[in-house]
């Protein structure tokens, strides 16, 4: 039962194509205005996405995708599991902010990434014997606001195999997931769907299983069928559609089509291997929704090539049976290229935002279902032109730079690790001559309105270019003078000048291109712009030298020389698919190699090089996996392999599983890596004990996602169980990642005390 359905959009963006619900949510954080005030602008953009989607003449549109923080939250919530520790919390509003943020009194659940992207999920608690209660309000808010809008609605809900393979017991800490809980946890999935039943006659429900995409797959076969044949016929008046993405399911596609659900949905972007689960789905007779249009990147969609694929998946499936979708939620890609003025016009052509995929998949959808001598004259039209980008991409003279493949020819030969670890760091040692429990910051400071400005003054041109540099300057001195107050033995500058740690290197790169609002959700309100990688990439001039020599000038203590790594800005940009991912890594590694060199000959001795989104980039499939880690070891190798043996090189990773990886880990040979473990407590820096990693680390010794600030008992008794780890030689203390969200009310004390409890800790050695 898909209604009729020749459209189908898997997820929209939610936070405003002028980042509405990121503002009202910070100034409601902030106590500058009331939650009133949030759900109002809530309303609005819900209803804005939805009339957006319906002009451009979507059949499927989702409700329940909008959140005022994070989908698997909102299930929590809906499941009434909310963790023991929060239900002291009565309001209902201030128990939901304290789970994703944590507050004076309760630390914020974990976060890590949702799969292979730059989107980062709440991790659900749960343990055996948990209390659930079903709560519906805001879908049956949602759904009754969308129909009456004349929206076609779909239930987006979070599966229970990905629910609970993303979830963390807190009864049994050494589980990887929570699949153990699956016969407590259905139960309360059959309760909510048969709640859902109620909505209308035959309510269609979109139920992500993006687990089934993974090597968890395997591990999960035998409950799928349990799963959804219990579901289905808990609440059959649910027409249920069970959709994946980001790689091939076709383990699950086997189980699913033996089960009584109505709808599967497969990604034809990213698992290229779904083709050949297409007889099982024909032979099921079930609804194939085709996930055809990309979600996770800007490239104007080839239309001729969408339109060939979906004649082939055709010759499988019964053209009537297919739905033509996106590959996934567009929440991976930016709102509209509307509001871009400054793009080349080229360039320009060459994009699809959310709001132009929209349009591209009601033009498929027509071309496939009814031809091109169905087409109106301004679809005509958009055909025509979307022939035209895809031509000129191919043959534009911006992509080619002779220069950089010159370059690429010999790059083989750089491909190499450095001296051994234990050799470096005895001469990095005699060279700084820091502590144990050493203490510094990962890079960035508070971002403030101030800065914000200065940088905004600048680009609009009303502050002239020395004006900007003295300004620059005063955060600089200000933050090294604050840095060597409170004791902190290793230092940065602050990073006032970059906007994003990616974006800022971007701007300085050849082959790279800027939206102006080009913004993509990564974790409740935090937003990031990726650069657009078009052409060949090169570094014409140095990028970071003048502000960390400037900053080093302040100090005799050591001045990181702070840098993003050449895997992380390709893992967070959106990247050219004209050629092999690779070779833009690559040439993005030689662009760092050149500004670590400059750095190292300028005197500065320890440099960062982030590779905060290295993991991000995995497949999903371990059979892919070798020929990523391949590259991406390599990137990193030829972007440090510069580096002198006392030139000590420091790397940071953000929230990630690294039991996998911990081998590639210590391939990447860094001799200093920063992680994020405030969250999730000493299970990532075990892993490191268990694998006899011998690199110095530096574990988050507290949560810079939350604005609580933590006292000197507190992360002196985290110190003491790191300890109970690894050595405090080979440990490094400070936060968790960088402190540009967080305000200097907050930063300034945390850090005091983040100092204060390595020493007291260092003196009882």
């Amino acid at each position: 039962m898909s209604k009729n359905f020749r459209t189908w959009v898997t997820g929209f963006p939610r936070i405003g194509e002028r980042r509405e619900l990121k503002k009202i949510l910070e100034r409601y954080w902030r106590g500058e205005v009331g939650f009133a005030e949030v759900v109002r602008v809530g309303e609005e953009l819900k209803r804005r996405h939805w009339n957006y989607q319906k002009e451009a003449g979507i059949d499927a549109i989702s409700v329940n995708d909008f959140s005022y923080y994070d989908q698997t939250l909102d299930m929590v919530e809906a499941l009434g599991l909310v963790p023991e520790r929060f239900r002291d919390i009565g309001e209902k509003t201030a128990r939901y902010f304290a789970m994703a943020r944590g507050d004076a009194t309760h630390t914020a659940m974990e976060m890590t990434k949702w799969f292979n992207t730059n989107y980062h999920y709440i991790v659900p608690e749960l343990r055996t014997g948990m209390r659930w209660k079903i709560d519906t309000q805001k879908i049956e808010k949602e759904y009754a606001e969308a129909k009456a809008m004349g929206a076609r609605a779909k239930i987006n809900v979070v599966g229970p195999l990905t629910f609970l393979a993303n979830a963390r017991r807190v009864d049994d800490p050494e589980a990887e997931d929570a699949l153990g809980l699956f016969d407590e946890i259905l139960p309360a999935y059959e309760a909510l769907f048969r709640k859902l039943e109620g909505l209308d006659t035959n309510p269609v429900v979109q139920i992500d299983e993006p687990v089934l995409a993974t090597d968890k797959a395997a591990k999960v076969i035998l409950l799928i069928r349990r799963a959804y044949t219990r579901l289905a016929e808990a609440a059959p008046n649910l027409s249920l559609h069970v959709v994946t993405y980001f790689d091939h399911a076709r383990e699950g596609v086997a189980q699913l089509v033996r089960t009584p659900i109505d709808g599967i949905g497969l990604d034809f972007v990213h698992g290229a291997a779904n083709m050949e689960a297409l007889d099982a789905v024909a032979e099921s007779g079930k609804t194939l929704i085709a996930g055809v249009v990309d979600g996770r990147n800007v490239w104007v969609a080839d239309i001729d090539a969408k339109v060939a694929l979906l004649e082939k998946i055709a010759e499988k499936v019964k053209k009537e049976k297919i739905v033509v979708s996106t590959s996934c939620s567009l929440l991976h890609v930016p709102y509209t290229l509307r509001y871009e003025e400054k793009l080349p016009e080229d360039i320009r052509a060459w994009l699809a935002f959310a709001l132009e995929k929209l349009d591209e998949l009601a033009l498929i959808s027509k071309l496939f279902f009814e031809g091109a001598e169905s087409l109106d004259h301004e679809a005509a039209l958009a055909y025509a032109r979307n022939r035209e980008a895809n031509e000129s991409r191919r043959c534009s003279s911006k992509i080619h730079d002779d220069a950089v493949q010159r370059r690429m020819v010999d790059i083989d030969a750089l491909k190499k690790r450095r001296i051994p670890f234990k050799e470096r760091i005895g001469l990095q040692h005699k060279r700084f001559g820091y502590p144990p429990l050493v203490t510094t910051t990962i890079g960035s400071f508070p971002q403030t309105p101030e800065v914000r400005a200065v940088r905004r003054d600048f680009k609009k041109g009303s502050l002239d270019e020395n004006g900007y540099i003295e300004k620059m300057k005063g955060f600089i001195d200000e933050c090294v003078k604050f840095q060597e107050e409170i004791g902190l033995e290793v230092l940065v500058h602050g990073e006032f000048e970059r906007n994003d740690m990616v974006e800022y290197f971007g701007e300085r790169l050849e082959g790279v291109a800027f939206s102006e609002n080009g913004w993509v959700q990564s974790y409740g309100s935090r937003c990031v712009k990726p650069p657009i990688i078009y052409g060949d990439v090169s570094r014409p001039e140095p990028m970071t030298l003048f502000w960390t020599l400037f900053a080093q000038s302040l100090t005799d203590r050591p001045m990181k020389g702070m840098l993003t790594g050449p895997v992380t800005i390709l893992n967070w940009s959106f990247v050219r698919d004209d050629q092999p991912r690779a070779q833009t890594c690559y040439q993005i590694a030689l662009a760092i190699r050149d500004e670590v060199d400059d750095l190292q000959k300028a005197g500065i001795g320890m440099i960062q090089v982030d590779e905060a989104a290295f993991k991000e980039g995995y497949p999903l499939r371990s059979a892919d996996r070798p020929a990523y880690e391949k590259f991406a070891l390599e990137s990193f190798w030829i972007a440090t392999g510069v580096a002198e043996p006392e030139t000590q090189i420091h790397t940071h990773m953000c929230y990630s599983d690294f039991e996998d990886i911990i081998e590639t880990i210590e391939a990447m040979d860094a001799d200093v890596i920063s992680i994020e473990t405030a969250r999730s407590g000493n299970t990532l820096l075990k892993v490191f004990e268990r694998h006899g990693y011998e690199k110095e680390v530096g574990p988050g010794v507290y949560d810079i996602h939350s604005p609580r600030i933590p006292d000197v008992e507190e992360m002196e008794k985290q110190i003491r169980v790191l300890l109970e780890v690894l050595p405090a030689r080979q440990l490094w203390i400070n936060p968790d990642c960088g402190l540009k969200t967080r305000r200097w009310e907050e930063v300034k004390p945390s850090l005091q005390n983040m100092v204060e409890a390595a020493k007291r800790v260092r003196k009882s050695l």
